[in-house]
């Protein structure tokens, strides 16, 4: 599976970047069971329900997708990702999900389809943030919600990509400034937001 975006000249480099990393995610990325001891200690900010619709942006090698179709069962799914090679491992793990391959910031996504759009641990990674948001507000259903979440701060989260260097040396978590103006435009409303010791946690409601 690949996109346009990996063959044309001046393809997003983030792409190759997550590809050359995913065969050893599981191992070496991303720690799951950690992960998953945060978000459970969290589960309460996600207010996940029995019936939702949910779409996963950045679902990687699907660390967190069984969680999420377990806690909206009898409800779908929908992970999405970038990179053909994270969706690869992803889908070889026969999770009860739908997985895509697909660019948040362009592709289309579905139009009100969706009751939440959860970004964990991705958003950084979008080379066009308010066009992502744009495009998140299309899928949602009225009163649909996005979710931001990480599990250390922003400035954490800043100085973690900053310290890896190469493609996602300048991947960040916006101020609020930027949040403040690119939700407005995108149509969202009933903004919450905290960021701390417990991590970065974005929700919005969409009109």
């Amino acid at each position: 599976m690949k996109t346009a975006d990996d063959t044309i000249p001046g393809a997003d480099p983030r792409i190759d970047f997550f590809n050359k990393l995913a065969d050893e995610w599981d191992v070496s990325g991303q720690n799951r069971e950690k992960m998953l001891e945060g978000l459970e200690r969290r589960a309460g900010l996600l207010g996940l329900r029995s019936g939702e619709s949910v779409l996963e942006i950045g679902c990687g090698t699907g660390q967190l997708t069984g969680w999420l179709a377990e806690r909206v069962r009898p409800g779908r799914v929908v992970a999405i990702d970038f990179s053909p090679e994270m969706l690869r491992v992803a889908q070889s793990k026969n999770i009860p999900a739908t997985f895509r391959l697909a660019d948040v910031c362009r592709d289309d996504l579905g139009h009100a389809e969706f009751d939440l759009a959860l970004c964990f641990h991705s958003f950084p990674h979008f080379r066009d943030q308010p066009a992502a948001l744009q495009n998140l507000s299309r899928c949602l259903k009225p009163g649909g919600r996005l979710i931001v979440m990480h599990l250390n701060s922003r400035h954490e989260i800043n100085s973690f990509h900053h310290g890896v260097g190469g493609s996602v040396a300048h991947d960040f978590l916006p101020d609020d400034h930027c949040w403040k103006d690119w939700l407005d435009a995108a149509g969202f409303r009933q903004r919450e937001v905290s960021d701390g010791e417990d991590g970065f946690f974005l929700r919005a409601v969409v009109d």
